[in-house]
């Protein structure tokens, strides 16, 4: 995982925003990294086939940011690779402290 860049999270009206790539079919769920432009890289099992990724992606980041899952919003990127994420209820350091735990 590069370590040399930082997640980009914005502070939304009720929580945060981040924005998130996606790899899918991968051997299994994880954070892969930050990219140069702050996207968190998030690697998959599912396909894009019906909004398996989608669903997945969703469950995942809930369990890591400890929120229910109704919490968690596709705002654009549903069915791509790119998405913006946002989280009710929650700041965006705490998103980052659980997200990038090893943050400074």
């Amino acid at each position: 995982m590069t370590r040399d860049y930082k997640l980009e999270i914005k502070e939304a009206y009720s929580g945060a925003a981040f924005t998130v790539r996606v790899v899918t079919r991968a051997s299994r769920v994880e954070i892969a990294g930050i990219q140069e432009d702050g996207t968190l890289k998030i690697r998959l099992t599912e396909t894009h086939s019906e909004g398996a990724a989608d669903r997945q992606l969703v469950g995942f980041l809930a369990e890591k940011l400890e929120v229910e899952p109704d919490k968690i919003e596709i705002v654009a990127g549903e069915n791509a690779r790119d998405k913006l994420i946002t989280v009710d209820g929650i700041k965006p350091q705490d998103v980052e402290t659980k997200l990038v735990p090893d943050a400074s």
